[in-house]
C-alpha cells in the first residue's frame, strides 16, 4: 500500500485512465492502470499536459515537480500498474499556441493492433532535441479519436521506411517482447563507399552512447560499451561503392552507421559518421547523376508474429525514388 501522507496542497486521486488532456489548475495524484503501464513517463504528461509548450513539460519533469510514488524520475521511466503520480498545476498562460499538423503517410498495415507506415527520409519520429513535433504527433493530431497510439520502435530522422506503431496496449507490450528476445526480424538497405568483398559479414562491436558539449546524442565503439551485432550481406557493388542489406541482431542507436562507419565503410550521406567531403560530391549533381541529399539507409523489410493472430507477417517498402535514382547513376558511371 502506496503511503501518499507526504503529498502537500489541496489535490484529487484519480485514475489515469480518466485524466483527459487538460491544462491543470491543481495537483492531481494519478493512479495508473494496467493499459497506461509499461509506457515513459515523458510521453504519457505529454498527452495529459496537451497544449502544454513541450519544453515546459519536460522543465516540470526535471525539476522534481512531477513525483512516482513521493520519488524523482527520468524522462525514460517506464510507468508500472498501480504507480501515483503526483501533477503540478500547470498555468493556462503557458499553453502552446497550435499543435502538431496531423499528418498520414503510406501505410503497410493497418488492423485494430497495428498501424505500419513508410516513413521518408527528413521526418523525425517524434518531437524533441529542437524538433517540434515528428510521426507520432502529426497521427495523433490526424487521429483525435484514437484511444492509443504509441511507437513499437523508432528511426532516425535521416533513415526512411518501415516504422511499425501499436494500437493496442497488449500489441505494444507483445512486440517489445519480441524485439527482447530477438525474434523481431529488421532489415535496412544501405550503400556504402569502399570495397566491400564479402557476400556475408558479420560485425560485432560494443557501442557506448554520449553526448556532445552541446547536447547532441552520438555514439562511438568502445570495449566496455553495449554488445551489439549486425549481419550485412552483399547486394550489388557499384564500383567503388556496394549496396548492403543489413539485419538488426541487436538494436542499438545508430548500429548500422557507426559498425559500418568504423569498419572503413561509410554510409553515403550520414553526416554523423560518414564521409563529409563524400557527402559534399554527393550533393552536387554530376554527369547522369542528380544531387543526393539524404543519407541512404532504408528499412526495407520487417518479419513479425501478429500480436494478435499469432501468424507470421512480413512487410516490405521499396527503395524511395531517389534512392533508386542514384543507383542507376552509379550503375551506368561504372559501366563506363
Amino acid at each position: 500500500m502506496k503511503d501518499l501522507a507526504s503529498f502537500s496542497g489541496n489535490s484529487e486521486r484519480i485514475p489515469a485512465a480518466t485524466a483527459q488532456p487538460q491544462v491543470l489548475s491543481q495537483v492531481q495524484l494519478v493512479t495508473i492502470s494496467e493499459e497506461e503501464a509499461g509506457q515513459r513517463i515523458d510521453n504519457f504528461l505529454l498527452r495529459i499536459f496537451k497544449g502544454v509548450p513541450k519544453s515546459h513539460v519536460y522543465r516540470v519533469l526535471r525539476s522534481g515537480e512531477v513525483r512516482v510514488n513521493k520519488g524523482r524520475v527520468d524522462q525514460t521511466y517506464r510507468l508500472c500498474e498501480g504507480d501515483v503520480l503526483r501533477l503540478p498545476p500547470v498555468r493556462t498562460s503557458e499553453r502552446a499556441p497550435s499543435g502538431a499538423p496531423g499528418a498520414e503517410f503510406t501505410i503497410l498495415l493497418e488492423d485494430s493492433h497495428l498501424l505500419v507506415i513508410d516513413k521518408p527520409a527528413g521526418v523525425a519520429v517524434h518531437g524533441g532535441s529542437g524538433v517540434s513535433y515528428g510521426v507520432i504527433e502529426q497521427l495523433r493530431s490526424s487521429r483525435p479519436d484514437a484511444k492509443f497510439l504509441e511507437l513499437v520502435h523508432r528511426l532516425d530522422r535521416d533513415t526512411s521506411g518501415i516504422l511499425m506503431l501499436a494500437k493496442k496496449r497488449s500489441a505494444l507490450t507483445n512486440l517489445h517482447e519480441q524485439i527482447r528476445e530477438g525474434s523481431l526480424d529488421k532489415r535496412y538497405f544501405t550503400l556504402v563507399k569502399g570495397d566491400w568483398t564479402n557476400p556475408r559479414q558479420h560485425i560485432r562491436l560494443a557501442l557506448h552512447k554520449y553526448s556532445t558539449a552541446d547536447g547532441e546524442r552520438r555514439v562511438r565503439v568502445q570495449s566496455d560499451g553495449m554488445a551489439s551485432h549486425t549481419i550485412f550481406n552483399l547486394v550489388k557493388k557499384y564500383g567503388p561503392y556496394a549496396l548492403l542489406e543489413a539485419e538488426l541482431k541487436t538494436g542499438r542507436t545508430h548500429q548500422i552507421r557507426v559498425h559500418l562507419a568504423s569498419s572503413g565503410f561509410p554510409i553515403v550521406g550520414d553526416d554523423k559518421y560518414g564521409d563529409f567531403a563524400l557527402n559534399r560530391e554527393m550533393q552536387r549533381s554530376e554527369g547522369q547523376r542528380a544531387a543526393f541529399k539524404r543519407m541512404f539507409l532504408h528499412a526495407h523489410q520487417l518479419t513479425f508474429i501478429h500480436p494478435d493472430s499469432g501468424k507470421p507477417v512480413t512487410l516490405k517498402a521499396g527503395l524511395p525514388p531517389e534512392c533508386q535514382r542514384l543507383l542507376k547513376a552509379l550503375e551506368q558511371q561504372a559501366a563506363g
